[in-house]
């Protein structure tokens, strides 16, 4: 693929690379067991400017593409799924402060961000607004020269760790019109956090609700003019599908390496499996696919950042294509390795773990079809 891509890029991708196999690969399978989240490894990515990737390099942002922002999270990926995908998480919420924030909001809080001094969880989702985002029911209401925030978000990663939430919340009956995006410091008298839930993958980093009971935050908090926070978060859907895609490429790339590797040196019947035609015609089918879905993101990527009408079809298509992909691969990397697939021991498992969520985040792959067909059929 190196082709496709400048010098530049290249560099940046390689940087990822390096980052992810001295600092986060070794330690991924521990993290996975023990539940632990590196936010020490985590804060050392931002030294690579990997906080702010697409964030203006007037509050120490990257400045960066798109394009570069998937180059470095599939690479970020192969290192650890559940952590580059938080790293992801916390430019999203950089990247909503810095774009739709005030001047004084963004040299307040965007520095602090893409250096990691501060790191952030983003808070869209609640118990009975998954889906349908725009039927959330938080409230924020306004008091003076504030606003008092009640209500519940569901699924938060980061959640009682992060120094900084960006929360969407209801300001009008409006429907998606009556929603504003608001920072939310940890330690503000009445924000609280649930348990950190039991999960399927994604282990290494925490997962809670984030509880509001009368939280009282100063409205230069708010981002942007109110009523436009789900509008805000609506804009930051086709990078985040691109970056959960390419976190979900990176997992798979690794599970197949894996794969061709444990096919070389398994002997079954006296020979190796990758003798065996069955083996190498999974192996190339493998192979083939993922880069078919390779493919298919960078195009989205390259669509997104020239902006063309059809962008958002694409970036559904890609999410959509990426992820169902990288999960089959992933799954067809632990049928090579039978029995010792389904041990921890050989990584294999808690990649199809990590990369099973991803058909669901950034919105469900039904979801996408919903949006793809949309586009196709409107007019």
């Amino acid at each position: 693929m190196s082709a496709m891509f400048t010098d530049e890029q290249v560099m940046i991708r390689d940087m990822a690379q390096k980052f992810a196999r001295d600092q986060l690969l070794p330690h991924s399978d521990a993290w996975d067991r023990d539940s632990h989240f590196p936010v020490d490894v985590i804060k050392s990515a931002a030294e690579l400017g990997f906080a702010g990737i697409y964030v203006k390099d007037d509050v120490g942002g990257s400045g960066l593409t798109r394009t570069d922002a998937a180059l470095i999270f599939e690479q970020l990926a192969y290192g650890d799924v559940s952590t580059a995908a938080f790293i992801s998480i916390h430019n999203m919420a950089s990247w909503m402060i810095d774009t739709f924030g005030s001047d004084a909001l963004r040299q307040e809080w965007v520095p602090r961000l893409t250096s990691m001094e501060l790191i952030a969880s983003y808070c869209l989702t609640e118990p009975g607004a998954g889906s349908d985002a725009a039927s959330l029911k938080t409230r924020a209401v306004k008091d003076g020269d504030a606003y008092v925030i009640t209500g519940t978000k569901q699924f938060i990663s980061g959640a009682g760790v992060s120094d900084v939430y960006v929360l969407m919340a209801r300001t009008s009956d409006d429907g998606a019109k009556g929603v504003s995006a608001f920072i939310i410091e940890k330690g503000t008298p009445g924000l609280s956090f649930g348990a950190n839930e039991r999960k399927m993958g994604w282990k290494s980093q925490p997962t809670a609700q984030v509880i509001l009971d009368g939280v009282r935050v100063p409205a230069a908090n708010r981002i942007g003019e109110e009523g436009h926070g789900f509008k805000f978060a609506m804009a930051g859907l086709d990078g985040g599908r691109l970056n959960i895609a390419a976190c979900a490429l990176g997992g798979a790339q690794l599970a197949l390496d894996k794969a061709v590797e444990y096919a070389k040196e398994r002997m079954q019947f006296g020979k190796a499996l990758a003798e065996f035609q069955s083996m190498q015609f999974k192996l190339a089918d493998m192979e083939t696919e993922l880069q078919a879905a390779r493919v298919m993101l960078y195009e989205a990527a390259g669509r997104l950042d020239g902006k063309t009408p059809d962008a958002t079809r694409w970036c559904a298509m890609a999410k959509r294509f990426v992820t169902d992909t990288a999960f089959k691969v992933a799954n067809d990397a632990l049928q090579v390795h039978g029995g010792y697939g389904y041990l921890a021991d050989y990584g294999v498992e808690r990649i199809v773990r990590d990369l099973r969520v991803h058909q669901i985040l950034e919105g469900t792959n039904e979801i996408m079809r919903v949006i793809i067909s949309r586009d196709m059929l409107k007019g």
